[in-house]
Order: C-alpha cells, then sequence, then structure tokens
C-alpha cells in the first residue's frame, strides 16, 4: 500500500472521529448551559410561588373552599411560564406545562431534575412548604430545552458532517500525500536503477526543499559509498590473498627442494658417517627455521596491507622502543644495546605495526652489524624534530652500499651470505608508509656501518590507498606521497 494512500485512509477514518468528539463535547456544553438557565428560572419562580402554595394549604386545611380557589388562582398566575404542582396529604393542586400524573417524580432531590414522561424531557424542581400546621411540597416544572428540536437537529447534522468528512478529507488528504511524496517517487526511481555490482554510476546530490527526502538520499549515498570502500577492500584483499599464496609457493620451492634432497640422503644412506650426518640434520634446521621465518614475514605482510584505520590510536614511542630493546637484549646477550629515547614521544600509529618496525631494524642489525673484531654494537635513538618522530638504529658492521640501499626494502632481497627471508627490509617500509612516514639508510658518521632513520609523523593521518606490499615492489610502495588529515 502507498504511504499516499496510508495517509488518506488514516486521515479519513480520524477527522470524522475528531468532529464527532468535537460536536458530541458541544452539544455537551450547550445542554449544560441550558440546564443552567432553566434551572435559574425555575429557582426564582419557586421562590415567587411558594407564599401562595403556603396559602393555599392553609386555606385548605382550615376548611375555606373559597378560599382555597382564590390562593388557587393567584399561584397559577404568579407561576407565569412554568408548570406548578402542590402535593400535600390528601390533596394536589397543579396546574400550567407539567408532565403528566402517571409520571412519576423522585422521593428526594437536592436541586433540579430531568424527568420524561410522554416522549417528553422536564426539568423538575421541589421545594418544602411548612407553615403552622400544614406541610407540603412546591413542584415546580419547565420544559428541558435540551432535549428540544433545535438540539437534535444539531446533533443530526454533526453527525452527517462527520460522515461527508469522512471521504472528503481522505480524498483531501490522499492528494496531499501524493503531491508531498512526489520526491520521494523520484528517488525511488533514481535508486532503482543503481547497481553498485554492475555500474559505478551513483546517486547524484540534489536538494528537493523535503527534509526527510534529502536526509535519506543522502543516507542511500552514504551506503553506497561504504559498499564501494568495502568492494575496494575486499578485492585488494583477495590480490592480497593471491600474491601471498604465489610468493609462498615461489620462496618456499628452493628450501623444500633442499630439505627434500637432505632427507632423500638421510634414507638412502642409514650408515651415513656421524659428520656427515650431523651436517645434514644442521642444514635441515637452517631450512626449517628459514621457511619458518618466511611464513611468519608474509603474514605479517598480510596484516598490514589489510589493517584497518581503527587499529590507529596514541602511541608511546619511548616506551615501546625500550621493549624492543630489552626483547633484543635477551636474544642477543652478547650484544651491546644501547637506547637514549626521549621520554613522552607519542604517535598516532599502529602499536603492533611500530614494534614490528622496531624489532626488525634490531634483528637486520644484529644480523649483520658485527664489526672486524666480530663484536655487535647497536644504538637506536629517539628525537623529536618539529612534528616529527626520528627514530635511528646504527651498528658498526660492514655498512650497505650506496647502490644497494634503494634495493634492500624491496622483496626477498637478502645480503650475501644471508640466511634470512628478506622480508625484515620489506616490513620495515611498509611499517614506515602505511604511517605516512619514509625509512632511509645512510653511513654512520664516525666510522663504517649503517644508519637505518625513519621518520614518522607525530600526528595521524589516512591510510594510503594502495597497499600491495605482498604484490607490488617496495620501491613502487615507498615512491607514494601521503596526505596529512588524521585516520
Amino acid at each position: 500500500m502507498r504511504l499516499s494512500t496510508r495517509i488518506g485512509l488514516a486521515v479519513g477514518c480520524t477527522v470524522p472521529l475528531l468532529v464527532l468528539a468535537a460536536g458530541w463535547l458541544l452539544l455537551q456544553l450547550v445542554a449544560r448551559d441550558l440546564h443552567r438557565a432553566e434551572d435559574q428560572h425555575l429557582r426564582q419562580r419557586a421562590v415567587a410561588v411558594a407564599p401562595d402554595a403556603r396559602a393555599l394549604l392553609r386555606a385548605t386545611a382550615n376548611g375555606r373552599p373559597k378560599a382555597a380557589d382564590t390562593r388557587e388562582r393567584q399561584l397559577f398566575s404568579a407561576a407565569l411560564d412554568v408548570g406548578v404542582r402542590v402535593v400535600a396529604p390528601g390533596a394536589t393542586f397543579s396546574g400550567g406545562p407539567q408532565p403528566g400524573p402517571s409520571v412519576t417524580l423522585p422521593e428526594r432531590t437536592t436541586g433540579p431534575v430531568t424527568v420524561r414522561g410522554g416522549g417528553r424531557g422536564w426539568r423538575a424542581l421541589a421545594r418544602p412548604v411548612r407553615g403552622g400546621t400544614v406541610s407540603g411540597t412546591l413542584w415546580v416544572f419547565s420544559p428541558d430545552t435540551a432535549d428540544r428540536t433545535q438540539l437534535r437537529l444539531v446533533r443530526r447534522r454533526v453527525i452527517l458532517t462527520a460522515l461527508l468528512a469522512a471521504p472528503l478529507s481522505g480524498l483531501l488528504a490522499w492528494g496531499l500525500a501524493a503531491g508531498t511524496s512526489a520526491p520521494l517517487r523520484r528517488l525511488t526511481r533514481r535508486t532503482a536503477g543503481l547497481d553498485p555490482r554492475t555500474s559505478t554510476a551513483r546517486l547524484p546530490e540534489e536538494r528537493t526543499g523535503v527534509r526527510e527526502v534529502d536526509e535519506l538520499a543522502a543516507t542511500v549515498r552514504t551506503v553506497l559509498v561504504r559498499y564501494d570502500e568495502q568492494a575496494a577492500r575486499t578485492a585488494q584483499a583477495l590480490d592480497t590473498a593471491r600474491s601471498f599464496s604465489s610468493a609462498a609457493a615461489h620462496e618456499l620451492r628452493t628450501p623444500l627442494m633442499s630439505m627434500g634432497t637432505n632427507l632423500d640422503i638421510l634414507a638412502d644412506h642409514p650408515g651415513l658417517p656421524d659428520p656427515d650426518r650431523a651436517e645434514v640434520l644442521a642444514d635441515l634446521r637452517r631450512e626449517h627455521a628459514r621457511l619458518l621465518g618466511l611464513l611468519v614475514m608474509l603474514r605479517e605482510l598480510g596484516r598490514g596491507d589489510l589493517v584497518e584505520a581503527e587499529a590507529f590510536r596514541g602511541v608511546d614511542l619511548s616506551d615501546l622502543a625500550d621493549a624492543a630493546v630489552a626483547e633484543a637484549r635477551r636474544r642477543a646477550p652478547d650484544a651491546a644495546i644501547t637506547l637514549e629515547a626521549a621520554p613522552g614521544l607519542t604517535v598516532h600509529g599502529w602499536e603492533a605495526g611500530l614494534r614490528l618496525l622496531l624489532d626488525n631494524l634490531l634483528a637486520n642489525a644484529l644480523a649483520h652489524g658485527r664489526d672486524p673484531r666480530g663484536r655487535v654494537r647497536v644504538a637506536v635513538g629517539a628525537r623529536a624534530e618539529g612534528d616529527r618522530i626520528v627514530v635511528t638504529v646504527a651498528d658498526r658492521g660492514p655498512g650497505v652500499p650506496p647502490a644497494a640501499r634503494e634495493r634492500i626494502f624491496e622483496r626477498f632481497q637478502r645480503g650475501p651470505g644471508s640466511d634470512g627471508s628478506g622480508l625484515g627490509l620489506t616490513l620495515v617500509a611498509q611499517q614506515a608508509a602505511l604511517h605516512r612516514g619514509s625509512v632511509t639508510v645512510t653511513d654512520v658518521p664516525q666510522g663504517t656501518g649503517a644508519c637505518f632513520e625513519v621518520r614518522l609523523p607525530s600526528g595521524g593521518g589516512i591510510l594510503p590507498e594502495r597497499r600491495d606490499w605482498l604484490i607490488g615492489t617496495a620501491g613502487a610502495n615507498r615512491s607514494q606521497s601521503f596526505p596529512k588529515d588524521r585516520s
């Protein structure tokens, strides 16, 4: 059922009820006012004729018929336009308009009452009459004007008006509702042709002047925008999953083949000398560790590609660096790792991603930062420079040649003799890009070694639209420039 039809039916049913209620209230008020005027008139007439009624009862009680007739005529003359009835033990005198003798009157009344007889209504007022040895009851009557033909006519007209108001008000409301809902019907026609699965067409922003319709259109536009965003994220997640499978299959092939070869050697040569057997087992352990590390790194890259803005919040980078250094010292107790970080360095970021960035920088320094004497010395620093937080990790190793300083952040780039996955520094570059920052590698200012410097904005920002570190190359991702809005 259309909205205009619903409104028409609702108004068509409501208006007659309101007319009937208003008419009933009006009739009650008019009847009360008429009763009040009649009752006041009855009281005045009762006061005026009470002396004549008392004199009539005394004359009757004293046995004076002529005097009683005279008093009776005076009584009826004084009554004017009201009916009078005097009731005493053994005698009743009545005259003027009043209900018939068959109408039963109430025994006691505290005020005017309505009695009915002969199809008519009467207002009646009783007053006791006492004087000397006589007593009786004086009744005065007046036709009930609230029950007159005029009020019955008004009652019929109210009912007729209510009956006519039903269809007329319903049609009028239907017409007004149909005109008012025209912008809603236009919005329905425009949205009916939208299919976000097959078309990029979206609802244009047009003001109709009807606030509810404009709000509904804005809601539809918002829903479609969110659908587009979610569809894009779903497509990106599917690309990430496909790239994860491809990268994992490509990178796992070599270590798996090596492990298979070593297993074949152990199976085919049960009598292999102990030194050779130990060498094969050590090779198996290295390949197993490499496989495990590769899977962990691929998983972390996938997490970074799929992280949402809701995961970003205020992070104390000083505390995070202190925890990362403590963990690195536990893993490499023979390494000399120092930390110099100003307290209260806060950035708006993903805490798990920032910790991953620090852990991988420290792991890289521990793996490649040995000086010619075989010692590992790593210096970690964190400081504020304007609206940026700068994190540095410096070692005393051989350093990174200038020609390789961009390439080392790409996927699966390993240094000479490295047993790593080739994804540690890619994760560092990914997290720096997610936080709208940058990462560079330079020489240590004094002596040899590599110094990795990460610059992060202290404020938040929107996530980059392109997050395909499992699909694209690090260089393509790191070349993006990201806006400085908050996320």
